[in-house]
């Protein structure tokens, strides 16, 4: 296993579980059709830990542009390697919306309304007002990696390092969590341009009838606000410690 191996295995299967439940939640005739935001948020965060599980031995489980935008400022990454992560990261999660879209694909057929098929991929503002919802975008991922900056492993009293496993996923899926459940009703809370924009160019690609469009207007928000969040946090970080 590769870094990069690690990053695109991560982020495809952090996409398929999240984007299947959107799909599971807003696609016609699936039974949980309906279910409402707790089960999407919940079904999110937990998407995050499974990604985080598999890829954190081996990358870092960054699984989002942002954390690499963030790990690069801080200088903990060179950019050669946060390039070869973001491209992972975009591949996988192309990889993880197209699993989606086949798992679906009768549920697909079975619903007309585009908006519901083009949620599954990528997301969209309550209310549109762009300025607003940028500003939704960089908050959301600024707490989203001002925290994980502050996440420690533990340490024993001769302040020997250990590792927590498998269950050191734990914070960043509930963070996630929290973030989905207070911060996500605006934008849906895209904070991580891979996780948007990877799945957007496969709804505008795959065979899906009656699709929205691009949304090119729309686009670039869940792109910029992330990394501009993540830009923000890393600097406040750097600034205050």
């Amino acid at each position: 296993m590769t870094p990069f191996l690690a990053e695109y295995i991560g982020t495809a299967i952090m996409i398929l579980l999240g984007g299947g439940v959107v799909a599971n939640v807003v696609l016609n005739k699936t039974n949980g059709n309906n279910s409402g935001w707790i089960v999407i948020t919940t079904a999110w965060a937990l998407a995050v830990f499974v990604g985080v599980t598999i890829a954190g031995p081996y990358s870092g489980a960054h699984l989002n542009c942002a954390v690499t935008v963030a790990n690069l400022i801080i200088g903990k990454m060179d950019t050669p390697t946060s390039l070869s992560y973001i491209t992972a990261q975009l591949l996988g999660a192309m990889t993880g919306a197209g699993l989606v879209w086949l798992f679906y694909k009768d549920h697909f057929a079975a619903t007309e309304d585009p908006g519901p098929k083009q949620a599954v991929f990528c997301t969209s503002p309550s209310i549109k007002n762009l300025p607003i919802n940028l500003f939704s975008e960089t908050l959301g991922t600024f707490v989203l990696i001002f925290t994980i900056l502050h996440f420690k492993d533990a340490t024993m009293a001769d302040n020997t390092t250990i590792g927590l496993g498998s269950i050191g996923a734990i914070p960043v899926a509930l963070l996630v969590w929290a973030i989905g459940l207070s911060l996500g009703g605006t934008t849906g809370y895209a904070i991580n341009p891979a996780r948007d924009l990877g799945p957007r160019i496969m709804h505008a690609i795959l065979p899906i009838k009656n699709k929205a469009s691009f949304n090119a207007s729309y686009a670039w928000v869940p792109v910029l606000g992330p990394i501009l969040g993540a830009s923000l946090a890393a600097i406040a970080y750097l600034l205050i410690y």
